[in-house]
């Protein structure tokens, strides 16, 4: 089975879940931007609940092909993200064993989203183990069939998917646990067990 989804931002857990299910994944390339969704936006667990980044985006209103979506550094947003992040998470178990890979990344300043949407997945990919051949697609198809299964559209922050389960794992904050979180909130808590966990969620039952 290929699996084809669009390319988040520091994708949900339930993307890398449904990935490792795969023969391999197809990822859109030829789809007009959306706003409001995980393609640049994220969610993590603060003091203060689950808490939303975005990465501000020039002409994001616009049909604008996701490729061609260039990234507003005006705002300032890089160093706003990081320090966020290590608000968050600098007490996890693993936030400095990733963190330097990470911020290397997001020093890096590529002019265009997908282009650091693509980046950040090859390094969790690599992180969680996830070896999967990865192609892009060539133009834009309404309709697939088998051996591709079409997940765009499948995952978005204003509803929780009804595909996976996600069981509990150690948080850094709260007593309730908070679903479907980026993977940084997996791989800051869990380090290298985090693949264990996206393959394997009924031993964590």
């Amino acid at each position: 089975m290929h699996l084809l989804t669009e390319l988040y931002h520091n994708p949900p857990i339930a993307y890398f879940q449904q990935a490792f299910t795969a023969d391999a994944l197809v990822v859109e390339a030829h789809e007009h931007y959306q706003k409001q969704s995980y393609r640049n936006r994220y969610h993590i667990l603060t003091s203060q609940g689950v808490q939303p980044l975005t990465v501000p985006v020039l002409k994001g209103n616009s049909k604008v092909l996701v490729t061609d979506l260039q990234i507003d550094y005006s705002q300032g947003w890089v160093g706003n993200h990081w320090r966020t992040l290590q608000s968050a998470y600098g007490n996890a178990p693993f936030f400095e064993f990733y963190a330097d890979y990470l911020k290397a990344e997001y020093d890096k300043k590529p002019a265009h989203l997908f282009e650091l949407n693509l980046a950040l997945f090859k390094l969790f990919s690599k992180f969680l183990k996830l070896n999967k051949p990865l192609t892009l697609t060539q133009t834009y198809v309404h309709a697939y069939e088998e051996p591709v299964l079409d997940w765009r559209g499948k995952l978005h922050p204003k509803k929780e998917p009804d595909i996976l389960r996600l069981p509990p794992y150690r948080q850094v904050f709260g007593k309730q646990f908070a679903s479907n979180l980026s993977i940084l909130d997996l791989l800051f808590n869990l380090g290298p067990e985090a693949s264990f966990y996206v393959q394997n969620p009924a031993a964590f039952c």
